[in-house]
């Protein structure tokens, strides 16, 4: 019987180790920094790479990156029922167009989903709510803000009772916009749906794995949970 072929290696055409593409693809989705800012950091470490080797990198393996971690993170949550779901929709500027960037996050500030669209109107919000369950399965409540398109698609979905609609009571969501508004300053904006939507998966999910609530642990908590995340990420796609 012949032995199963191992999978090949994702770095094996790059003369650069995979700690160092590692290290290029967190710094530069995690961090708010530019292109040429990576660049500059990584030369002062004796690493010299151009720019462009940023781009491409973190376009070639940032979503296998994110991949993984979502892989790993919705087999272990995956059977979790007590959650609580916030949604809420920002804008974007593409071109000088406004579209939308839907989000889903629970109720620890991780970030389960992001969809693009044109609109906010009940088919936007039925196809990003159909994203989400499907992946996740579906919470315990769901809380928005009062836009009437997420009733009709709960309603569509016949799940509106778990629908919750309070002033205050969308803080999470809202305050988890921040980190993608300073890297989005970063990046001088975006000029395509499709990279928008790209970057936002990706940087989403690297915020997950390194959001170590800080605020709510004592300094030796601290250090081993970062220490361990990155340790896992040095270990993606290995």
């Amino acid at each position: 019987m012949p032995r199963p072929r191992k999978p090949a290696s994702p770095f094996r055409y790059f003369n650069s180790s995979p700690e160092v593409i590692r290290l290029v693809v967190m710094m530069y989705v995690r961090f708010p920094l530019s292109l040429r800012n990576v660049e500059d950091l990584l030369a002062e470490r004796g690493i010299d790479i151009c720019h462009e080797t940023v781009r491409h990198w973190w376009n070639r393996f940032g979503p296998m990156f994110a991949a993984d971690i979502k892989r790993q993170r919705i087999s272990r949550m995956r059977g979790f029922r007590q959650w609580r779901w916030h949604l809420d929709e920002m804008y974007v500027k593409l071109n000088g167009e406004m579209v939308y960037l839907w989000r889903a996050v629970d109720q620890e500030g991780e970030i389960l989903e992001s969809f693009v669209s044109k609109t906010r109107d009940k088919k936007a919000a039925l196809a990003f709510m159909k994203k989400a369950l499907k992946r996740y399965g579906s919470p315990e409540a769901i809380t928005t803000d009062g836009l009437r398109s997420y009733k009709a698609a709960m309603s569509e979905l016949g799940n509106q009772e778990k629908q919750e609609i309070g002033r205050w009571a969308n803080y999470r969501v809202e305050n988890s916009h921040l980190p993608f508004r300073r890297r989005e300053r970063a990046m001088l904006r975006f000029r395509r749906m499709k990279s928008l939507q790209k970057f936002a998966t990706v940087h989403a999910n690297v915020h997950n794995h390194f959001n170590l609530d800080r605020h709510l642990t004592d300094r030796q908590t601290y250090k081993a949970n970062r220490s361990a995340a990155l340790a896992k990420w040095q270990n993606l796609m290995a």
